[in-house]
C-alpha cells in the first residue's frame, strides 16, 4: 500500500521535470528498484497506470531496472549474491562470510524521457 504515495511522487518529479522544459510530453520515466528496497515494482506498476490519467506523462512508459541485493565477503572484500539460506564467501579457498550491503536496497528515478 506503500507504493501509492511513492508513485504519486515518481509522477510529480515527471511532471516538473517535463513542465520545466516545455515539454509536450514525457515518454519514459526510469526507475532502479532494490529486491530489499521494501517497494514492489508491479504495484508501483499498477499505481502509475491509475495516478498518471490526465497528466503529462499520462502515456509515459514506466521502465524499471530491478537489483538484486549482494553481499562483501568481509575477510576478501569479493562481492556476491547470497544462495538461499547461506553467508558463504563465493571463493571455496576464502571461507569469509558475506555482510549486507547497500547493493539490492536501491530506488530512484533514473532517467526521465521528454517529447519536446
Amino acid at each position: 500500500m506503500h507504493e501509492y504515495p511513492v508513485t504519486n511522487r515518481i509522477i510529480e518529479i515527471a511532471q516538473q521535470y517535463g513542465s520545466g522544459r516545455k515539454a509536450r510530453s514525457v515518454t519514459a520515466i526510469n526507475l532502479v528498484v532494490g529486491e530489499d528496497s521494501g517497494y514492489v515494482p508491479d504495484s508501483i506498476e499498477l499505481y502509475f497506470s491509475i495516478i498518471a490519467k490526465d497528466a503529462l506523462c499520462e502515456n509515459a512508459v514506466l521502465n524499471i531496472k530491478r537489483t538484486k541485493p549482494m553481499l562483501r565477503c568481509g575477510k576478501c572484500g569479493e562481492l556476491f549474491l547470497r544462495k538461499p539460506f547461506e553467508f558463504s564467501c563465493i571463493k571455496p579457498e576464502c571461507g569469509g562470510e558475506g555482510e549486507p550491503t547497500e547493493f539490492g536496497r536501491e530506488f530512484y528515478v533514473e532517467s526521465i524521457e521528454i517529447e519536446s
